[in-house]
């Protein structure tokens, strides 16, 4: 039985995979069409600010699914989460938040929330990394 409920969460997790790249790929071809677009319209190969901020919004959007990609393909194959990755995808996201910010439309305890959010996932990385350094180090000194 347990056999069985393996497969089937294998075989999920390659659907989530392929489904994950489609979008991706959707993702890419997107953002190449707006970019050609807003590089064609008048004035022609300049950018006013609020194009420039949607391109690297999607920029960002498409490395967010390339890390999730990467998070998924690594379950897929080791079984296990890698939980810098999560990190990383969580920093990209609100990295594509903050350049995309507008800071007048939103409260200034809002924005600071948004700083303390960073700074928790900054030191939850930092942790992650030098635990993990600090296991090789062990490991490699073990005879």
């Amino acid at each position: 039985m347990i056999q069985y409920l393996k497969q089937f969460e294998h075989f999920i997790v390659a659907a989530l995979i392929l489904m994950l790249a489609v979008v991706i790929l959707l993702s890419v071809g997107e953002l190449a069409w707006i970019l050609v677009q807003d590089a064609i319209s008048p004035p022609v190969l300049i950018l006013d600010i609020e194009e420039l901020l949607e391109l690297f919004g999607l920029f960002l959007l498409v490395l967010i699914g390339i890390e999730l990609l990467e998070t998924i393909k690594h379950y897929y194959t080791e079984g296990k989460i890698e939980l810098t990755v999560i990190f990383t995808v969580a920093l990209i996201a609100l990295a594509r938040k903050i350049i995309t910010l507008e800071p007048d439309k939103y409260d200034p305890l809002t924005l600071v929330g948004l700083g303390i959010i960073i700074l928790a996932l900054v030191c939850g990385y930092w942790v992650t990394v030098t635990l993990r350094r600090a296991e090789k180090a062990l490991l490699a000194e073990r005879p």
